[in-house]
């Protein structure tokens, strides 16, 4: 990573995803381990794996960060010295804290382990951010209700390095500070159990407690976060990272969203402009399977950023298979097929550092010979290409 660029911060849950995330243009990844993390759905890493991610990040001079950002209750202190002691140990680049006393364990065990601020304090004003710094903070992630006013008086106001989430899913009140996962399921949301509430589909009552009719339940979730459109700014701003959501989102999401980001990063840098944000947006959109807009970041979102009726969540069936190695002699990609496709189909291949692009598929060849469609996820079958393509490329629906 070039000195004073912005980093380009990706989520992982496992080894597997880390190393896709660098590999598709990551300069950092954020994770969690198996206690303390707000993922707790998630597979997350033992200490051992996050210290083989660090080694791993280290050696391609990028960074690891560890979340142990839950709302402490007393029953979880037990062990959290240790813990820390353990990420310290790792060579981890530093952890992601919400509960002040993470700060004063983390600077009496490892004093010159990097603390950052977790979205979960929702911190939204300079006075907060220098606060925060005076109490040893290095980077504070803001809550992600900031406009772009509040992020400019921040970065104005405060000595405070600033990270803000640009792309992913968002709360439908302030970030963790909803009590419906604890009130209906008994599952925290501030320490790592939410379950989404907001997303779940209601009956609705007139005041007189009779239920509506009605074709269609209502919900309040609220749509997915993107900031692509005004990475632009966000770098003109002084902001040191960008930091896309999704720890328990698949390598097809990972690898898309950070080559996008990637690419109109280094353009906006390269020439000052983003020539094909359409395209790059058409990218973000194929690859989710729900609505975004930009939130709070322009005005305070309305019925335009918000779910209020059932979405249609459909299942994504582009992503069609990852490349396992290129076949020079007969000029065939080998790869692992993940969705449906067949002979006369054109898809679309993409890479880190390539302009992605269209392949008719002549014909397909399985283990048994020649066959017309690729209809078993995993298979590992070949076509015809006659561009090289590399190791963990990817196939996917043309656009």
């Amino acid at each position: 990573m070039e000195k004073n660029k912005i980093e380009l911060l990706a989520p992982a849950d496992t080894l597997e995803k880390v190393k896709w995330a660098f590999y598709y243009g990551a300069d950092a990844v954020y994770l969690g381990g198996q206690d303390y993390s707000l993922r707790a759905n998630a597979e997350n890493l033992s200490v051992k794996e996050i210290k083989e991610a660090c080694s791993y990040a280290h050696k391609l001079n990028k960074k690891i960060y560890v979340t142990v950002n839950i709302v402490f209750h007393n029953e979880d202190i037990k062990g959290l010295e240790q813990y820390i002691k353990e990420l310290n140990d790792a060579k981890v680049d530093a952890i992601i804290l919400s509960d002040p006393l993470v700060i004063d364990i983390a600077k009496k065990v490892a004093p010159n382990l990097n603390l950052f601020l977790s979205t979960q304090q929702n911190t939204l004003n300079y006075e907060a951010c220098n606060y925060w710094y005076n109490e040893g903070i290095k980077r504070v992630i803001l809550g992600r209700e900031a406009s772009k006013e509040n992020i400019e008086s921040i970065i104005k106001n405060s000595k405070m390095n600033i990270e803000i989430f640009v792309q992913g899913a968002m709360c439908v009140g302030y970030s963790g500070r909803c009590m419906l996962s604890n009130y209906f399921t008994n599952r925290d949301s501030n320490r790592g159990g939410c379950s989404q509430i907001c997303r779940w589909n209601f009956d609705l009552y007139n005041k007189n407690k009779k239920k509506i009719k009605s074709k269609q339940r209502f919900s309040m979730a609220v749509k997915d976060l993107t900031l692509l459109p005004h990475i632009p700014e966000l770098i003109d701003m002084g902001i040191v990272s960008l930091k896309v959501e999704g720890r328990m989102r698949s390598i097809y999401y990972i690898a898309t969203i950070i080559n996008v980001y990637r690419k109109v990063i280094d353009e906006y840098y390269e020439t000052g402009k983003v020539e094909e944000l359409n395209k790059y947006e058409k990218e973000l959109v194929r690859c989710a399977n729900r609505e975004s807009a930009v939130q709070y970041f322009i005005k305070k979102p309305g019925v335009n950023e918000q779910y209020y009726s059932n979405d249609d969540l459909s299942s994504n069936k582009d992503f069609l298979g990852v490349v396992l190695d290129y076949d020079k002699k007969n000029k065939e990609i080998i790869l692992e097929q993940r969705n449906y496709f067949k002979v006369g189909d054109i898809i679309n291949i993409f890479g880190p550092g390539i302009k992605d692009f269209d392949v008719k598929v002549e014909y397909i060849k399985n283990a048994n010979g020649i066959i017309d469609i690729a209809r078993h996820p995993k298979e590992i079958i070949r076509i015809p290409c006659n561009i090289e393509v590399k190791k963990d490329y990817i196939l996917r629906v043309k656009f």
